[in-house]
């Protein structure tokens, strides 16, 4: 083509490219961010889907945790990444909202510099206790106990600011009882507490509790999804047993760089969202106690910007605060 001929040409080849750079996505190896340490549900989630996501589009999907500041490390590095689809991230919820609610000086915003892009997967919470330490086997039961005169009651957690952590604090604001908080560094410390009797009650993901459940190590006594797990049929919800507004689930969300262009978001979308719903990947999660979400971008949006808003009011109420 003669140079005068291809410059006046440009223009019009020029914006396809990108265009068709989105739509051979990935055209080279991705990395999923993980701000937590490996087997965490964040990560064990993320593995699943990477496996899923390299099947079906035949280039290297790794994932790379970078644990630390209850996800501030790791949303960081996401943060300052190229918006090209190679850096993504998938977090839970305390990345994604509980942050923004319990650290005013919180060095990144998931609201205005991440691009958000779907709710993979959530799970219910489960109040159980220790009987043997308790001696309940209903809600009745634990409040009574509870507010007995000169109780000293305690409640483990995976740490402060946890999902777990503000459940309970939900709970004591909706009953008005009186409970310690003893925070551990992840979930299995705080339920080798509760096992051993050191603390009588906790709220815990379904998933993570259900084996103690069925060996009867602990008693379930309410869970916090909408409507009774079939996992758990003979456990009423929060809202059978009086309490409002207690539907709680600990959820995880999927996203990447700020300024993702549109149609990228769309292709990596859709890419995430066949590996989350393939036959492998759903059975797997849900034997694990997941709901498989997998939200459009808006509604992630919007649903995650009602979850920062909820818990801000938790936190407010609470008086809560973390080092």
């Amino acid at each position: 083509m003669h140079r005068r001929h291809l410059l006046q040409a440009l223009p019009l080849l020029l914006p396809a490219a990108p265009a068709l750079a989105q739509a051979d996505w990935p055209s080279r190896a991705v990395t999923i961010i993980v701000p937590f340490a490996p087997g965490s549900s964040s990560d064990i989630i993320a593995r699943a889907m990477a496996q899923a996501m390299q099947g079906a589009t035949g280039r290297p999907v790794t994932v790379e945790n970078r644990p630390g500041a209850t996800g501030e490390v790791g949303a960081r590095q996401v943060i300052r990444a190229a918006p090209d689809g190679y850096t993504l991230m998938h977090a839970p919820i305390s990345t994604w909202a509980i942050n923004v609610a319990l650290r005013p000086n919180l060095a990144y915003d998931p609201v205005t510099q991440l691009t958000r892009l779907m709710q993979t997967v959530r799970t219910p919470n489960v109040l159980v206790i220790n009987s043997a330490a308790l001696p309940a086997t209903d809600l009745a039961g634990v409040l009574a106990w509870l507010r007995a005169p000169g109780r000293n009651a305690s409640y483990s957690t995976s740490g402060a600011g946890s999902s777990d952590h503000l459940t309970m604090e939900m709970f004591r604001q909706a009953t008005g009882t009186d409970i310690t908080h003893i925070p551990f560094q992840g979930g299995a410390p705080a339920t080798t507490a509760l096992l051993q009797g050191t603390v009588q009650l906790s709220f815990q993901n379904l998933g993570s509790i259900m084996p103690h459940i069925a060996e009867g190590r602990v008693r379930p006594i309410l869970i916090t999804s909408e409507a009774r797990s079939p996992l758990l049929p003979q456990v009423p919800t929060g809202a059978e047993l009086g309490l409002s507004d207690f539907v709680v689930y600990s959820w995880q969300g999927f996203g990447g760089p700020p300024a993702m262009p549109p149609a990228l978001a769309e292709r990596v979308h859709a890419v995430a969202a066949a590996a989350l719903r393939s036959p492998a990947v759903a059975a797997r999660l849900t034997e694990l106690g997941f709901d498989i979400v997998v939200s459009q971008p808006a509604a992630f949006a919007a649903f995650q910007e009602g979850e920062i808003a909820r818990w801000q009011r938790v936190v407010r109420a609470g008086r809560i605060t973390v080092d």
